[in-house]
């Protein structure tokens, strides 16, 4: 018998004595078939098989990081799971050291997928530093594809069927964007018996996340930030509680009870992202177009909610001179915040040069605050800061922690703090109790 590869598959000639449970029998060119990502259980099962999938040769790839004894730790029981699995770890902790030390040891061919074209550059700029070898780069106007290699998620699955068989090794950051149909197909269709998946938070999403758990060999190791606290700058969260004005009060409940109506009528229960997925597929009707245009108007008055200016400015003097970020959940409200306090605003619209100049001025301590939409809640790696300000956001522990995660980089007697501005009365505290459970370091009074 032979395996060999093609077009997101693993094919077998001849006749097999036995039959693995996930290979079928395929009428059109009559041989058993199988998806790629069972390349690794066919060869356990088939020892004795001829095997021309990949065509690669073993790589030195050595480095000098010097690795925290949980990074270490981490890939140790990664590499015991025959090289596959889920590593969950806070921003600021070192992901990419994790991911570092993998490549080394695997030292065969590897593809690193990431999300952003940011983040390929990011991890194409480190890898070619630490390993001092040629890295290719698959999205963002570039396709050169070398031993190590670094593409955009979207990339990946537009080349499935042909790079399937190019790499051993499949490293996924921010892994938790394979649990999506689309892109769950890169890890169903590449054939690489490694794999390992980084992110922040493991959010379990039912049947989303048991793709991850078939496809990448789950979560093999987590630490969260209570327990790196020796690694990480000392922090707390203070939540500030705002009231609405009188017509902003009456206009959001308004709007609220107009979307909760039609949820009650309809029976929808919002548990989290996929059941407001299914409100929007309901919502292709007069009745429905309501309740959307509703809950729009009201989430906006929360998110926009005048006195939040007020407290921006507060707590921008307070903490004057200190690197400060002032998160929020849509473009419009960034754009709005720099525009009342003169401070660049980041968001996907911002150029990368212009992106990289600000980071820069950040940095250098030339500008000491930067507005963001969600364009940073995900790997990108932005300049220290020890203040942040959470203006809106989703239940998402991830982004939550992710924007944590930015005010940790330790230094010397550094005390970091984020603040929650929450519009009282409004849906944003339930929204805050979500994205923050499993967080320490949170404090109720709102006081500032």
């Amino acid at each position: 018998m032979k395996l060999k590869y093609e077009g997101g598959r693993l094919i077998i000639l001849g006749e097999p004595d036995r039959l693995h449970p996930s290979v079928v029998f395929d009428d059109r060119i009559q041989h058993y078939v199988a998806e790629g990502y069972q390349y690794a259980d066919l060869k356990k099962f088939y020892p004795e098989i001829e095997d021309s999938v990949f065509s690669d040769v073993p790589l030195n790839l050595k480095h000098e990081e010097k690795l925290r004894q949980y990074q270490k730790h981490a890939v140790d029981i990664w590499a015991s799971n025959t090289n596959t699995g889920i590593v969950v770890l806070p921003t600021a902790a070192g992901k990419t050291h994790v991911g570092i030390e993998a490549i080394s040891r695997v030292s065969s061919s590897t593809l690193v997928i990431a999300p952003t074209i940011e983040l390929v550059q990011q991890w194409r700029e480190r890898l070619s530093r630490v390993f001092n070898i040629k890295v290719g780069q698959i999205g963002g106007g570039e396709k050169d594809i070398q031993d190590v290699t670094v593409s955009t998620y979207d990339s990946a699955y537009l080349m499935a069927e042909t790079l399937g068989n190019r790499f051993r090794f499949l490293l996924a950051d921010e892994v938790h964007h394979l649990a999506a149909e689309k892109y769950a197909e890169i890890a169903r269709m590449y054939a690489s018996p490694f794999r390992l998946g980084l992110t922040a938070t493991f959010e379990r999403l039912d049947m989303l996340h048991e793709r991850l758990e078939q496809f990448m060999g789950g979560k093999v190791f987590e630490l969260g930030y209570e327990e790196l606290s020796e690694y990480l700058a000392n922090y707390e969260i203070i939540r500030i509680p705002v009231e609405l004005e009188p017509e902003e009060e009456e206009e959001y409940h308004r709007n609220r009870e107009i979307f909760t109506s039609y949820l009650r009528r309809h029976r929808i229960t919002m548990r989290g992202p996929w059941d407001f997925e299914k409100f929007i597929l309901s919502s292709w009707n007069p009745e429905g177009r309501e309740a959307l245009i509703a809950w729009r108007t009201a989430r906006e008055i929360a998110f926009n909610a005048r006195v939040k200016v007020d407290t921006v400015r507060y707590v921008l003097s307070k903490h004057r001179n200190e690197r400060t970020i002032i998160f929020t959940e849509d473009t419009s409200s960034a754009y709005l915040i720099s525009k009342e306090f003169l401070i660049p605003c980041i968001t996907y619209l911002t150029p990368g040069k212009e992106r990289k100049k600000y980071f820069d001025m950040f940095r250098s301590g030339e500008i000491s605050a930067i507005a963001t939409s969600r364009v940073l809640d995900e790997g990108v790696d932005v300049p220290d800061a020890s203040v942040g300000i959470v203006l809106s956001g989703s239940g998402s522990a991830r982004q939550f922690r992710q924007r944590l995660g930015r005010l940790l980089r330790p230094s010397q007697g550094k005390r970091s703090v984020l603040y929650e501005v929450l519009a009282s009365g409004t849906s944003e505290y339930s929204t805050s109790r979500r994205r923050r459970k499993g967080v320490p370091g949170t404090v109720d009074d709102g006081k500032a």
